[in-house]
């Protein structure tokens, strides 16, 4: 009998993992502060980390913010035979430090992944065709995950630049909030496509200065990302950006969607990397001001076209 699959978190996006594993018969334990129940015979819920040691795969689905935290209690109860597979979009500090680093410095687990792509909690719950990619230095890992989730609708790929897909990952949470943004604001498709292409861009050159592939981001956790989002596959990155334009309050728009958008936190964050070490980060310097209430609408529109242009 394979080991249980361990997802922590009870968020939207942890609980749809639940789902998909159970999909494929797998067994789960789902943790949350509240072990929040499901009705489904193989999900069990506890608020118990020690739980989790029963697991050999262990999916982080929390925000950035928090899996410092989180895995310092969570380490407690992990050693070198566990994996953890992180699916968050989010970085930690001006210096993009990646949550498969932050795992290493917290936990005993060596054996670690992040798990990125076109995946939305709704998609998976349901089981609808889609696929994602696994960035890690371990074979193990990524066919832990194809066992975990992969099926006849959900399609797994791996690569080793483990750097590259976390980074690649964030950004496209980052463009995404800007997308919504602007289709909130009346751009029309050319607009859109020139920011989502400078967008990736400006990705590459932050993978490419942080140590990652630039490769990367023209693959499944980037460009393959970026696409689905751009066809309105409900994430929250897009719902947000609509709000802004709108000027909602942050806060209030953030607590309406139900959802950690990590896109808020990466636009300054790659902004202070990109000042820095000398990279231009157009696109997260305007959203962080966009954020921040320093420009307005039309302001930030305009310090995006104002840019000269230059050989692509």
């Amino acid at each position: 009998m394979s080991a249980p699959v361990a997802i922590v978190g009870g968020g939207t996006f942890g609980r749809a993992l639940a789902l998909a594993a159970a999909r494929v018969e797998r067994s789960v334990i789902n943790w949350s502060r509240t072990a929040r129940a499901f009705d489904h015979e193989r999900i069990t819920s506890t608020s118990d980390f020690a739980a989790l040691r029963a697991a050999e795969l262990v999916f982080l689905a929390v925000p950035s913010p928090h899996v410092r935290s989180l895995c310092g209690e969570l380490g407690k109860h992990l050693d070198g035979a566990h994996l953890v597979v992180h699916v968050s979009r989010g970085v930690v500090g001006d210096d993009l430090e990646t949550l498969t680093e932050v795992v290493r410095e917290t936990t005993p687990v060596r054996r670690v992944g992040a798990l990125a792509g076109p995946l939305v909690a709704h998609g998976l719950a349901e089981g609808q065709p889609g696929g994602g990619i696994v960035g890690t230095l371990f074979p193990e890992v990524a066919d832990a995950v194809r066992g975990a989730l992969g099926g006849p609708t959900l399609r797994i790929y791996d690569t080793d630049d483990v750097l590259g897909v976390e980074l690649a990952s964030a950004f496209v949470s980052l463009v995404t909030l800007a997308m919504g943004y602007a289709k909130a604001g009346g751009f029309g498709p050319g607009t859109l496509s020139v920011l989502a292409t400078r967008g990736m861009a400006e990705a590459t050159r932050v993978v490419a200065a942080r140590g990652g592939s630039e490769r990367t981001t023209a693959g499944l956790a980037g460009f393959g990302d970026l696409l689905a989002a751009m066809a309105e596959d409900g994430r929250p990155e897009l719902a947000l950006g609509r709000a802004l334009w709108e000027g909602e309050p942050l806060d209030d728009a953030a607590q309406r969607l139900g959802a950690y958008v990590e896109g808020v936190r990466i636009a300054e964050q790659i902004q202070n990397f990109g000042a820095r070490h000398q990279v231009e980060t157009p696109l997260a310097a305007a959203m962080a001001a966009v954020v921040a209430g320093r420009l307005s609408q039309r302001e930030a529109a305009a310090a995006l076209m104002r840019r000269p242009a230059r050989e692509e």
